[in-house]
């Protein structure tokens, strides 16, 4: 027992089905080398594809896969597993177990221990393409996300299918480093590397602004926050102190980060210049660009015909951020969220708010981008365009977070930031 003070953490493990699981023999080292305690569970579909065996020889411990076992009860009872362990991790989540973690299923002892368990937990999904983008599957995503649950990818690659997409599980590496991130945002032995953005104040907008028509109706938009959320979950990750000026959306407050909530554009507009000074500022809210003049302070009745409603703009909180000055962060990043001619917009945007770097995206509704787990976007700086893959918005804001990082420290690439540490 000498040994188990030194862990730096206990990790269950819950291994799912497909072929991907083969990776979780190989996190399991990654884990164990990097001073992590082990406990596996193996789901029915999850031992299609690596045996207990192998699991219990890696870990040194028992592996558990039976809900009714009565000796597995005796051993440690299956509320008692998941609160013996600091995080659980799902590697690989098939899109099965993420439904049924959705649903508040309780078929099996995976599922029983994601139910009724209050320990954080890490998802890293692994499927098919077309699983992952399907409607069902990225509904399901959404809703876990805004229950707190995290997510490592996936990431985009040739499968065992041959289909090419989003899907393929994180690599054990990138999801070792997703689970240091926990344990530790800014630590490290290495603090250079382990948070190149310590010492960095991160201003991060995120979600809708709803403008007010009368005391019970507003305008506002589809904009889940999801994006912005994550990017300061990342930059944190990174070692960033990160205030968050979110408008109305249903997702938990990411650790580690200092949010403000608002609820119209004038209230966002007055919370990122109260969080002044900053180095990083990342617009990534969907702000509004008009409100009402003077809305009613009663409810407009139907019966007098259609109010005429006058409108007035709103504040340009990018533009004010990124406009010349003492108070101007080092790195200012918007957002344009466009349904046509994306660069040209994009390319026009950044010169007219003089911000570095616009980040475009296609938000037509056939594409799910607004309000999904999703996101596909290219990056317009002074060098040019920069195109991404589709990736998780999880993906997306850690790449960027990297290429953040390596924008402030010369000498630096994201590659380099983002590499998994050795040991």
């Amino acid at each position: 027992m000498t040994g188990q003070a030194a862990l730096r953490g206990r990790i269950l493990l819950i291994v799912a089905g497909g072929i991907a699981a083969y990776k979780s023999l190989e996190l399991v080292r990654l884990l164990q080398k990097s001073g992590f305690g082990v406990t596996a569970v193996l789901t029915e579909a999850g031992a299609r594809f690596v045996t207990p065996l192998s699991l219990q020889a890696l870990t040194g411990n028992t592996v558990f896969s039976d809900l009714w076992s009565l000796t597995d009860e005796h051993e440690m009872g299956h509320i008692e597993l998941s609160r013996a362990a600091d995080l659980i991790v799902v590697a690989p989540a098939s899109a099965d177990i993420l439904a049924r973690m959705a649903a508040g299923l309780a078929g099996d002892l995976a599922a029983t221990l994601l139910l009724a368990t209050d320990t954080p937990v890490l998802a890293a999904p692994a499927m098919n393409v077309r699983m992952w983008e399907h409607p069902a599957t990225q509904a399901n995503v959404a809703t876990l996300a805004s229950r707190g649950i995290g997510f490592v990818g996936p990431e985009v690659g040739e499968m065992a299918c041959h289909e090419v997409g989003p899907g393929r599980l994180a690599e054990p590496a990138t999801i070792l480093r997703a689970i240091e991130a926990h344990f530790d945002p800014g630590g490290g032995d290495d603090a250079s590397q382990a948070a190149p953005l310590r010492g960095r104040h991160a201003l991060v907008t995120a979600g809708p602004t709803h403008e007010p028509i009368d005391p019970v109706r507003y305008i506002a938009n589809r904009s889940s926050g999801k994006q912005g959320f994550a990017i300061a979950t990342a930059l944190a990750a990174l070692g960033a102190q990160v205030s968050l000026v979110s408008g109305p959306v249903g997702l938990a407050d990411p650790p580690g980060v200092r949010v403000i909530r608002v609820e119209t554009a004038a209230e966002m507009f007055a919370a990122c210049q109260a969080a002044l000074p900053a180095d990083i500022a990342v617009c990534a809210a969907a702000v509004a660009d008009w409100r009402v003049a003077n809305p009613s302070t009663h409810k407009i009745k139907k019966g007098g015909g259609a109010p005429a409603l006058e409108f007035t703009p709103n504040p340009d909180i990018l533009a004010a951020l990124a406009a010349p000055g003492p108070a101007r962060p080092a790195l200012v990043i918007g957002f344009a969220a466009e349904t046509q001619n994306i660069a040209g917009h994009a390319v026009a945007k950044r010169l007219a708010k003089q911000a570095d770097w616009i980040i475009a995206n296609d938000v037509r509704p056939e594409t799910g981008i607004m309000g999904g787990a999703a996101n596909r976007i290219s990056i317009f700086d002074a060098a040019g365009q920069e195109d991404w893959p589709s990736l998780s918005k999880a993906e997306v804001a850690r790449r960027l977070a990297g290429r953040i990082a390596a924008a402030l420290s010369p000498g630096t690439t994201a590659a380099t930031v983002l590499a998994p540490r050795p040991g």
